[in-house]
């Protein structure tokens, strides 16, 4: 191995240092054990905005430098020259020790302008509810009403010296730095919560591909999983099938002993079936123990070339930053490359096993995979709280019931059962408010519902008495809303595509309801046959409407008789039409 590629360990002003000797321009970062899984969600949205705020005195720079939050660490790195990378970091500690709290409306509105822009993935929101990892699904609600004693808190007690790696690639550590931050002892990893009563599962949701993923053993063999996965869908999906344009894998570790395998396939509206029913047989091949070893070698081959690469040492250093704030010792090349060439086939089928018991699938709206062997993930809650009724406004199926431990929203389902959409009072994630008088209850589950005294007369002292009964910490005071609220459903949730539902991060939208499901294909066939056929019968019931009453045989009752018979038949093959023209949208 080549001796330049070993990491050295030190200290630098107290805080725990990895050094690799790198060429050319100097890198370093600086990495705290915090991150959005730390915050709630009430108050989501503050350790992205301490590193906003932390890197504002920086300034325009010649030299490349940028920050990072992920959901359990906080990243400032910076690349230049030696003079540079001091500046840099001493800069930011200089500034996490004392906000420039001038900025701090300023840097919200910059949030929001970034936030508008995100892409939020709904799968953490689904496996672990609205705490810990799936905060990184909902929008950083927090930040609208954080003052300046919550921001200068979480940075006093988060972003200490205790909590702190710093990793340096260059020719030597450099001279003149200092890192003064406040005292403080390592954060422990956030606790991992679950929404899913039973795994594998699924939901489904309105986009046109399929996403799933899968809690494995944070292992070498889990690693090369990820990379024969790839191929094969790759294989099946896009070079056998041709279905889908884009297929790819991920692989994450959490720092806790597990990784999270993320798999993707795109889809068109009319290859959603082909696409869903080929990746469940990918997946299905894998956990029978069908890996191939062309497979297998393939990817270990890329894999040794990125760990024996010249700079492999310095690409390294960011994780294993993230391992020692999480307690787990950095390994050594050498152990790893051990690890990879020892993998065989058998190895990679038992992660395809352990993936197969934890997956989470995201399929089509109007899809389903139970036929694969998955549980339809919860879209409503078990039980449904004792209290005043309030019956929506201008009637329907859907009531709100408060009671002394919470709210439900309940409605009668097809079968005649209840079903109920609950947030007892305890377990309330966070409280939504808007000037008008609205409320949005957020459970940690991920189950939210709507308290409108608007849609359902709902009076002013019980008002009073669902703001007296959340916790304080939870409320989040928004701006006034643009849109009215519209009746919610107590059938489904957020991340369901079928019906809207309960878990919507979406401030401003209805929980109960959700965007038209884009139309596949053989909708699209059913919806031109059954428009064709009535139409055709509306024309000839049309004919004989016209011209049957001057017939001299036909009485006057068998004409309409005959008449409301054809009208009749045509509404019957209209219907269907009409029904998927109203349920789902072109695409």
């Amino acid at each position: 191995m080549n001796p330049q590629a070993a990491v050295h360990h030190t200290r630098v002003d107290g805080i725990p240092t990895l050094f690799a000797h790198a060429t050319g321009p100097m890198r370093a970062g600086l990495v705290f054990r915090v991150g959005v899984a730390d915050e709630t969600l009430a108050r989501a949205g503050v350790t992205h905005l301490v590193e906003h705020l932390a890197l504002h005195r920086q300034g325009l720079a010649d030299y490349h430098f940028n920050g990072a939050t992920k959901a359990a660490f906080t990243h400032f790195h910076v690349e230049g020259a030696e003079h540079e990378v001091v500046a840099y970091l001493t800069g930011v500690c200089a500034s996490l020790t004392d906000l420039p709290m001038d900025r701090l409306e300023t840097e919200k509105e910059i949030l929001r302008t970034e936030e508008s822009r995100r892409e939020v993935g709904r799968l953490p929101l689904w496996r672990y509810g609205a705490q810990g990892h799936g905060l990184v699904s909902y929008p950083e609600w927090g930040v609208h009403s954080l003052r300046p004693d919550d921001v200068r808190h979480w940075a006093q007690s988060r972003f200490t010296q205790g909590n702190a790696v710093l990793w340096i690639a260059g020719e030597r550590l450099p001279a003149g730095l200092s890192l003064e931050l406040p005292a403080g002892g390592r954060c422990p990893l956030p606790a991992v919560t679950s929404a899913l009563p039973a795994a594998p599962a699924y939901f489904s949701d309105g986009t046109g591909g399929v996403l799933l993923d899968a809690v494995v053993t944070d292992t070498t063999a889990a690693r090369l999983y990820a990379g024969v996965l790839e191929r094969e869908l790759s294989r099946a999906l896009r070079q056998e099938g041709g279905y889908s344009y884009t297929t790819a894998t991920d692989y994450a570790s959490r720092r806790d002993g597990c990784a999270l395998v993320t798999a993707f396939a795109d889809a068109l509206p009319d290859r959603q079936d082909a696409v869903l029913g080929g990746f469940v047989d990918v997946l299905a091949a894998l956990q029978a123990g069908r890996i191939a070893q062309a497979d297998l070698d393939a990817v270990r081959g890329r894999a040794d070339a990125a760990l024996t690469a010249p700079d492999a040492a310095v690409r390294r250093l960011p994780g294993m930053a993230e391992d020692l704030l999480a307690g787990r010792p950095p390994r050594a090349l050498d152990e790893l490359r051990a690890e990879l060439w020892a993998a065989t086939p058998a190895h990679l089928h038992a992660v395809a096993v352990e993936a197969g018991q934890t997956a989470l699938m995201q399929v089509p709206a109007g899809h389903t995979a139970d036929w694969a062997g998955y549980a339809a993930a919860p879209t409503s809650s078990p039980y449904a709280v004792t209290g005043r009724r309030f019956e929506p406004v201008g009637g329907g199926g859907e009531a709100l019931v408060v009671g002394e431990e919470g709210v439900s929203l309940v409605s009668g389902a097809g079968d005649g059962s209840q079903r109920a959409a609950t947030v007892p009072y305890g377990s309330c994630a966070a409280v939504l408010s808007w000037p008008d008088g609205g409320r949005r209850l957020i459970g940690t589950d991920g189950i939210c519902v709507d308290v409108e005294p608007a849609l359902y007369r709902v009076d002013a002292h019980t008002m009073a008495a669902v703001d007296a009964a959340v916790p304080p910490a939870a409320v989040v005071w928004l701006p006034p809303r643009q849109k009215p609220p519209r009746p919610q459903s107590a059938g489904g949730n957020g991340g369901n595509g079928a019906d809207g539902g309960n878990r919507a991060p979406d401030p401003a939208a209805t929980p109960g309801r959700s965007a038209p499901a884009r139309r596949t294909g053989r909708q699209t066939v059913t919806l031109v046959a059954f428009a064709v056929l009535g139409g055709l019968c509306g024309f000839l019931a049309l004919l004989f409407t016209v011209f049957g009453a001057g017939d001299p045989e036909t009485s006057t009752g068998e004409w309409a008789a005959i008449a409301g018979f054809l009208w009749g038949v045509a509404a019957l093959l209209a219907w269907p039409a009409v029904r998927i023209l109203r349920r789902t949208r072109r695409v």
